[in-house]
């Protein structure tokens, strides 16, 4: 259920509200909007009774919301939601790129690929100071080090930073340094995690699991609005099906599918969603063709030697041709880059 405030009703009516649906044993999620404040109504078991609810003072109307994912849903927020990671807007008029490496490796490489994506127009440095990685023999990050290098990046370029969190007891430690925490595809249905993330309110960027539906993709964003963190940016970054030609296959028709349904801005990763340097270009130019707010590279100045994931990276010279053409193709698609 969705209770729509009147756009003259003050913060003393939505409290008033608030609180009679907490009496009533619910729990009530405050959504700001342009014009007006909606509630969102969740812990019910069955239909609520709408009369001690629709003669409070400032309710406009109450609205029955039948979606299983209640606050992503474009039936409680019509008009999309706009989530801003250190002062960079995504799913506003301006297309978002961010860029970096897989995995800090180290302070020189990071600062220099820091460097290069931010002269190419990159306004998001993305890098993973912990790591989660199919063989545990393989580079898990550097941690609290790899941490702090971000933070030096930052400091250098004034790029805000966008960092995978693994687990709940590193969580707090991650957002202390990071801009934006990132949920990866391997901890989609993390529900703790999930729940940790939303009590954190630091931006989340909630990557697609591999073989999750996009009903499972949104009822995990659903346990994160549901602690009271709305700035959620969602993730395609490719399924798994039978291909072997590519990584993963990057389900571009799951991007206009959830704009359709959800507020949520939403952006691609053809990075992982192809797992080939010579698939990412193509596959950004598609990405932003089908409506994608952002979208997500890898780069490498030495991909040959990268610690995780270098047969994906881009190199520093491609990643500028890719953003020129993504300059050009946007204003197309009546954005800017």
């Amino acid at each position: 259920m969705l209770i729509v405030m009147d756009s003259r009703a003050d913060a003393a009516a939505v409290r008033r509200v608030i609180e009679t649906v907490e009496q009533m044993g619910l729990k009530a999620t405050p959504i700001p909007g342009a014009q007006r404040v909606a509630i969102g109504i969740t812990g019910n078991r069955g239909t609520v009774d709408p009369t001690g609810l629709e003669n409070l003072p400032g309710v406009l109307e109450i609205i029955p919301v039948s979606a299983p994912y209640k606050l992503v849903s474009r039936e409680t927020k019509n008009e999309r939601s706009v989530v801003r990671i250190g002062g960079v807007e995504i799913g506003g008029e301006r297309l978002v790129v961010g860029a970096g490496p897989c995995a800090v490796e180290s302070e020189e490489q990071t600062l220099e690929i820091a460097r290069r994506v931010k002269a190419a127009g990159a306004v998001l440095f993305r890098g993973g100071a912990y790591k989660p990685r199919t063989s545990p023999y393989s580079f898990q990050g550097l941690g609290l080090a790899g941490l702090k290098i971000l933070a030096k990046a930052r400091a250098e370029t004034g790029l805000p930073i966008v960092t995978e969190v693994l687990d709940t007891e590193t969580a707090e430690e991650v957002a202390e340094y990071a801009d934006c925490l990132q949920v990866g595809a391997r901890n989609m249905q993390n529900f703790s995690l999930l729940k940790k993330v939303g009590r954190l309110k630091r931006p989340v960027l909630l990557k697609r699991g591999m073989s999750a539906t996009i009903e499972e993709f949104l009822l995990s964003a659903e346990y994160i609005l549901a602690e009271g963190n709305y700035d959620v940016v969602l993730c395609e970054r490719g399924v798994r099906t039978f291909a072997d030609h590519t990584r993963n296959t990057l389900d571009l028709s799951a991007i206009p599918a959830v704009q359709r349904i959800s507020h949520l801005p939403i952006m691609a990763d053809p990075s992982h969603g192809t797992g080939k340097r010579h698939k990412v270009l193509p596959l950004s130019r598609a990405a932003v063709a089908v409506g994608a707010d952002g979208l997500l590279i890898e780069v490498h100045h030495k991909p040959e030697t990268a610690l995780s994931d270098g047969p994906q990276a881009l190199l520093p010279e491609q990643f500028a041709d890719l953003m020129n053409q993504i300059r050009a193709l946007s204003i197309v698609m009546g954005r800017s880059a």
